[in-house]
C-alpha cells in the first residue's frame, strides 16, 4: 500500500485541524478588510528564534487595533510550541494570525464578537540558493511607503497592499524585491525586508522615523550579530544616493534571514557580488541560529 503523506496540522482557535479542514468565514473581517495582525517566525533545530519578541510585538499590534485575542502571551507561545511539535517541524517557518473574526459587512470592528486565531508551521524558501551566494538584484519602487500618520508600520497588519503593489513593480522588472522610499524621499525598507548599507566599513540602516517595521531579524543583527563581529550599526536617515553609492547592501527578514544585494536596477553595488562584511554577518547568523537560537 502506498503511504499517504500526513497533512500539516493547523492550530485554529484552540484545536488542531488538517489543512483541508482549516477555514475562515467569508464574513471574517480579516478577509473582508485586512483587519488583523500576524507574525512570521523561524524554527532552527527545534528552537524558535526570538519567539517571545515576536509574540510581544504581535500583542502590541493587536492592542493598537484594539483587538482582544482572548489568550495570553504565554498561551500563544505554548500553542506555537505544540504546533511545531505535532508537525515535527525541526526547521521551518511559523505564521501566527489574529483576525478580527466574523462580523457584519460593515466596517465596525466591534460588531465582531470573537476573533479567530490560527497557527501554521511549514517549510519555506523565499529566495533561490544562488542569490545567497551571488547576491540579489532589486529595483527602486515608484510607489512610496504609506506615511506613519496614515498607518503605523509597527502594526504588522493583515493589510499588505502597499507592499504588494511595490512587489508587483519588482516582479514586472524581473526581480524579486523592491526598495521603497517614504513620501519625503528617504530610504525606508523593501517590500518584505529591512535594508542595511555598508560604506567604508560602517554599517547603517534606516531609523524607524523613516516609516519602517522594526524587524525582529533587523534588531537581532543590530544587537547581537554585528556586535559579535566587532561592528556597530547606526540607525539614521539614509538617502537613495547613499544606497546606490554603498560598498555593500544586505537585507534582513524572518524568511529572508540575511541576503546580500548585488545590483539596484542595472547599477552594480560595490563589486556586484556579496560583500566581505555581509558574508561574515551571514556566517555569524547561521552559526548562532544553528547552534543555540535565542528564543527570548
Amino acid at each position: 500500500m502506498p503511504q499517504v503523506a500526513a497533512q500539516t496540522k493547523i492550530w485554529m482557535d484552540g484545536e488542531f485541524v488538517d489543512t483541508n479542514k482549516a477555514s475562515i468565514s467569508v464574513f471574517d473581517h480579516g478577509l473582508l478588510y485586512g483587519d488583523g495582525c500576524f507574525e512570521g517566525i523561524r524554527v532552527y533545530n527545534g528552537r524558535i528564534l526570538k519567539l517571545h519578541s515576536h509574540i510581544v510585538r504581535m500583542f502590541e499590534s493587536a492592542a493598537s487595533l484594539r483587538l482582544e485575542p482572548g489568550y495570553t502571551i504565554d498561551e500563544i507561545e505554548e500553542a506555537i510550541r505544540e504546533t511545531v511539535a505535532i508537525n515535527d517541524r525541526q526547521d521551518g517557518y511559523i505564521r501566527v494570525v489574529f483576525t478580527r473574526g466574523k462580523g457584519s459587512l460593515g466596517l465596525n470592528p466591534f460588531l465582531c464578537p470573537k476573533p479567530s486565531i490560527f497557527i501554521i508551521a511549514e517549510k519555506i524558501k523565499l529566495y533561490p540558493d544562488e542569490m545567497y551566494e551571488d547576491g540579489m538584484s532589486i529595483v527602486v519602487a515608484k510607489r512610496p511607503r504609506l506615511p506613519i500618520e496614515c498607518l503605523d508600520p509597527q502594526i504588522k497588519s493583515l493589510n499588505y497592499l502597499n507592499n504588494i503593489l511595490a512587489k508587483i513593480e519588482a516582479i514586472d522588472a524581473g526581480v524579486l524585491e523592491a526598495l521603497m522610499l517614504n513620501t519625503d524621499g528617504e530610504v525606508a525598507e523593501c517590500t518584505g525586508d529591512n535594508i542595511f548599507i555598508i560604506k567604508d566599513g560602517k554599517i547603517s540602516t534606516p531609523y524607524t522615523e523613516a516609516g519602517i517595521l522594526k524587524g525582529i531579524t533587523r534588531q537581532f543583527v543590530i544587537n547581537t550579530i554585528a556586535p559579535a563581529l566587532g561592528y556597530t550599526v547606526e540607525e539614521r536617515s539614509i538617502s537613495l544616493d547613499e544606497v546606490k553609492d554603498a560598498d555593500e547592501i544586505f537585507l534582513t527578514g524572518t524568511a529572508a534571514e540575511i541576503i546580500g544585494v548585488s545590483h539596484i536596477g542595472h547599477d552594480a553595488i560595490g563589486s556586484g557580488k556579496v560583500g566581505s562584511i555581509t558574508k561574515k554577518l551571514i556566517q555569524e547568523f547561521q552559526q548562532q541560529v544553528s547552534t543555540d537560537a535565542p528564543e527570548d
